[in-house]
């Protein structure tokens, strides 16, 4: 067997230049952090960071019957998304289990957006074009196009230094074309870090342009380029899911707590009956948050969780949060144990940590 060769975004050059330490991650070669990750954490949190965020996935989906067709492959209604909206929804098997969580916009009356995981897009594809009427039109933009997250408090403020006073940063979950320099931009108020953000999608070829303009211009708001590191503490503080870690095909959206995202009202979709039955029946397992309550080392994925010595479930994600300086994580939990404010514990090693199970978010703005 040939080693698998790992695919690089149109910003890998600009990464190396800066000083980036680089990681293999879903197929792609990405980076985890420049300084620290807890520095970039704190930088997002108080004032603004950039992402490289190329790696995703961009499928485009066209025609006259794109819309509705597009309903019945989606948990969550497209119906409602007027042009230049945008909702987070899941791409499911039949049997319920999520092959995918993703950003749909309606970019056009008949054309859809649909920004995937970077890991899941091939597999994506695949699915949405085995099930596609011959009157829809699929495209796999990826390899042309680049995004950027834009993400902080101080967001606002850099929107206007780069395209200007008199531009209105679009509402949250809209997307709006504007051009910077000659270049032609899709900026989205989206995001993945519990802070007020934007997403912006251009050409491959403006990509360094633009990631320069950002840094550049962002600097008197103190601005870092961030890795993949700060995006999964930041993540994980606001209890997104990582799909690999806490979505799966073995699971559906309902066990993850993310039911407000399908809409059963719907005659049809793909993994609707599946859902409707644990919707009746209840999920078996839950997906709650925790937080350790004792100094020790951070809990992390496959770590298994117990209460009064009994095995209730599995951690999913895990990490020390920068911003509340103490383990946290998410775990699938059997469903008699997730009151929160239950105690359980986290097996680290052998060795067994007190941690409480408590609301989501982990990570509230005071």
């Amino acid at each position: 067997m040939s080693e698998t060769v790992q695919k690089t975004t149109p910003l890998y050059e600009e990464h190396v230049r800066r000083g980036a330490k680089i990681i293999p991650f879903g197929g792609w070669l990405m980076p985890v952090q420049y300084t620290s990750i807890v520095g970039e954490h704190q930088a997002v949190r108080n004032n603004v960071g950039i992402f490289d965020i190329s790696h995703m996935g961009q499928l485009i989906v066209s025609g006259p019957a794109a819309g509705k067709w597009l309903n019945t492959m989606l948990t969550n209604n497209t119906d409602k998304l007027g042009v230049g909206q945008g909702q987070y929804t899941f791409l499911l098997s039949e049997d319920g289990g999520i092959i995918d969580d993703l950003i749909v916009y309606r970019i056009e009356k008949g054309e859809f957006l649909l920004v995937v995981n970077a890991a899941r897009t091939d597999e994506d594809f695949a699915w949405l074009d085995r099930h596609r009427p011959t009157d829809v039109d699929l495209k796999n933009r990826s390899a042309d196009f680049g995004g950027v997250a834009i993400q902080g408090p101080r967001v606002a403020q850099l929107f206007h230094a780069l395209f200007g006073e008199d531009v209105d940063l679009p509402a949250r979950n809209h997307i709006v074309d504007l051009g910077l320099d000659g270049a032609k931009v899709s900026v989205a108020r989206t995001g993945y870090t519990g802070e007020d953000g934007v997403e912006v999608f251009f050409h491959t070829k403006d990509a360094v342009k633009f990631w320069n303009a950002v840094l550049e211009k962002g600097e008197p708001f103190g601005i870092k380029p961030c890795g993949l590191g700060a995006r999964d503490t930041l993540r994980l503080e606001v209890c997104y899911p990582l799909n690999g870690s806490d979505l799966s095909p073995e699971r559906n959206p309902i066990e993850a707590g993310l039911g407000f995202f399908v809409d059963l009202t719907k005659p049809k979709f793909i993994g609707r009956e599946a859902l409707l039955k644990t919707k009746e029946n209840g999920s078996p397992e839950k997906l709650v948050a925790f937080r350790m309550q004792a100094k020790g080392p951070p809990p992390r994925p496959h770590y298994l969780v117990f209460e009064n010595g009994e095995r209730i479930g599995e951690v999913t994600s895990g990490t020390l949060s920068p911003s509340l300086n103490y383990g946290i994580g998410m775990a699938y939990v059997s469903a008699p144990h997730t009151k929160i404010g239950a105690q359980i514990d986290i097996e680290i090693r052998g060795q067994k940590f007190p941690a409480i199970i408590e609301k989501k978010p982990l990570y509230k703005k005071s």
